[in-house]
């Protein structure tokens, strides 16, 4: 049978990264995709862009979509604009693209009642960038990417694969589990890296000021030590010199930190208890390796690294 995505049109409510994303790669499929967004600036450039087939501030858009894709922040997928809520069409499939799970299928569940909520799949694509809005959009972003359904115990099974062929037919990798098995999940693999990488910056930044206020030398600099004379004209301070060093390791550890701060925010609060539960192993792990470089456990150190090295495959 042909999928529901190829049989009515798509509505995608929302089209900032994941939402434009899955706009250019559903139109590329010969897809219909019509797009509710909430200001009409937004509305225009996502038609310059070819996001969608029809953009539109008006809910009546997604009138006869088959399938509704809530692209939405969190803080909107657990407090819902009602216009929105009376717009979804009767009988049709609901997902949304939340980061979190649990408290988005426990809210949507209660709000389209017994009949309804066995039509919504709370679903999540584990893709992103640190780019954000109708610009963000890129093609190609869910290939080979996870894409993860958490049903709830009356989900219809016919909703459910309806939404796995979405998630395959832009190429993504679907996988199912329980709502609080993946905000556990996420917590420690793409939550806490966002704190984590957040610290890193904000370390690099302090630590390079309480160590050296004042200039760099041309020479070794003790820690702490000023020097009379400048490294280079552009690079006068320790603050400074750590900035034009900074090169792709620390690119890539601190990008998610460098991410969207309302999304990160969003994050902590919809998955709060799994998060410090996360933080709190994060913690121990660090003080575990501080407490190896301290006693000059070198030759621990070096097998607490190569269990790092041997485990990071397993992760990507």
């Amino acid at each position: 049978m042909t999928a529901l995505w190829q049989r009515h049109p798509v509505g995608i409510v929302g089209l900032g990264l994941i939402g434009g994303s899955l706009g250019l790669d559903l139109l590329a499929r010969g897809a219909t995709v019509r797009a509710l967004v909430r200001r009409q600036a937004t509305a225009e450039r996502a038609l310059q862009r070819g996001l969608a087939s029809a953009v539109s501030t008006d809910p009546e858009l997604l009138r006869d979509c088959g399938l509704v894709v809530l692209a939405l922040p969190l803080d909107q997928l657990l407090d819902p604009p009602l216009p929105l809520l009376a717009s979804l069409p009767p009988g049709a499939v609901i997902t949304d693209v939340g980061s979190v799970k649990l408290p988005v299928l426990q809210t949507w569940t209660r709000l389209l009642g017994p009949a309804g909520g066995r039509r919504f799949v709370a679903s999540h694509p584990m893709a992103g960038t640190a780019q954000a809005g109708v610009e963000a959009g890129i093609a190609g972003l869910f290939q080979g990417r996870p894409w993860v359904a958490t049903p709830g115990e009356g989900t219809d099974p016919v909703a459910l694969a309806a939404v796995a062929e979405l998630a395959e037919a832009v190429g993504a990798r679907w996988l199912t589990c329980g709502a609080a098995d993946h905000d556990r999940a996420v917590a420690l693999i793409s939550h806490l890296p966002v704190l984590v990488s957040a610290a890193l910056l904000q370390a690099a930044d302090r630590g390079a000021t309480a160590v050296s206020p004042g200039p760099v030398s041309p020479g070794a600099v003790g820690a702490g030590e000023r020097a009379d004379a400048a490294l280079d004209p552009g690079v006068s301070t320790l603050s400074e010199l750590v900035r034009s060093l900074a090169s792709s390791g620390f690119a890539d550890t601190t990008r998610v930190g460098g991410g969207n701060p309302e999304l990160g925010t969003l994050m902590a609060r919809g998955n709060r208890e799994p998060l410090l539960a996360a933080l709190a192993q994060y913690r121990q792990a660090l003080a575990e390796l501080e407490g190896l470089v301290a006693g000059e456990s070198w030759a621990d150190l070096q097998a607490s690294l190569t269990e790092a090295q041997q485990l990071r495959p397993e992760f990507l």
